[in-house]
């Protein structure tokens, strides 16, 4: 290039001239002032922010851990040991059609039920709690029937009804074979209560007014060939004494006409108390 090319030192020096505009303009962008280009009109500035160093966390990035799952909700029991009442007596002869519980019903969830339900459980693979819970109840319920009376209370234990008229004065043994029970009476309380049982239908048990005609601490039946501990007799060969079968097998059983009484204890103080004469009332 020769040194007398004006033309080119002056497109050189505009070039010059516009860089240094656009450097001012930068710098006046990166300060916040006003910017004027080559033509003269102003701008407003753009205000640029520069990074700090410091990255602010991104709240819409996706967790890097999957989100915790809450803890499934305990099962709800609806019996547990120490429970009682007529629920506890359903659940406990149900557990008896299955063969997993030979004692009772009681009322009460003592440790043969809890032993009984843990097993049931295990056999069915629900968790071995020995509670009541929902899943184990309806497992219950879809391989057994629903529970009569007498299976509810097969080994005893249920509400004596009200007294016969007759039962209202003097000694009386006031046995109902509606409840099942025997009330030992005297002027018209209840001294003690207890279940009982009866013959079959093919020897049933009489029924009427009588009295005690005889005692016999330990008799056996000659008949039967069968002990009749606390015997009190009151119609022929008929007679109100403890029964071992009864306590053992509750109302699966029957006996062949006599008042059965599986209490041999309460039995054995009313032995003591009852007198001959002392009326009996057999009603429904």
């Amino acid at each position: 290039m020769r040194i007398g090319d004006t033309g080119k030192v002056r497109t050189r020096g505009k070039g010059r001239s516009t860089a240094v505009l656009a450097a001012g303009a930068t710098l006046a962008v990166l300060s916040g002032c006003t910017v004027q280009t080559a033509d003269g009109e102003r701008h407003s500035p753009v205000r640029i922010e520069l990074p700090s160093g410091t990255p602010s966390p991104k709240s819409d990035a996706p967790d890097d851990k999957p989100p915790s799952k809450a803890p499934a909700p305990a099962p709800v029991v609806l019996w547990q040991s120490g429970d009682t009442g007529r629920d506890v007596r359903e659940l406990q002869a149900r557990l008896r059609q299955v063969a997993w519980l030979f004692d009772g019903p009681t009322g009460t969830y003592d440790d043969l039920t809890a032993q009984a339900v843990k097993g049931f459980q295990g056999k069915r693979g629900l968790p071995e709690t020995g509670r009541t819970d929902q899943a184990t109840w309806d497992r219950l319920l879809k391989m057994t029937r629903e529970p009569g009376m007498w299976d509810l209370y097969l080994m005893g234990g249920q509400p004596a009804d009200a007294p016969d008229a007759r039962c209202l004065t003097g000694r009386v043994l006031c046995i109902s074979k509606s409840s099942r029970t025997l009330r030992w009476m005297v002027d018209g309380r209840t001294v003690v209560e207890m279940p009982v049982r009866f013959g079959s239908q093919y020897t049933p048990t009489r029924e009427g007014e009588f009295t005690v005609y005889w005692k016999s601490r330990n008799h056996v039946s000659t008949l039967y060939d069968s002990s009749m501990p606390y015997a009190m007799f009151f119609s022929g060969g008929q007679a109100v004494h403890y029964s071992s079968d009864f306590a053992a097998r509750g109302y699966a059983g029957a006996s062949h006409g006599c008042v059965n009484v599986s209490d041999e204890r309460a039995i054995g103080q009313m032995f003591a108390e009852v007198r001959i004469g002392d009326k009996v009332v057999v009603h429904w």
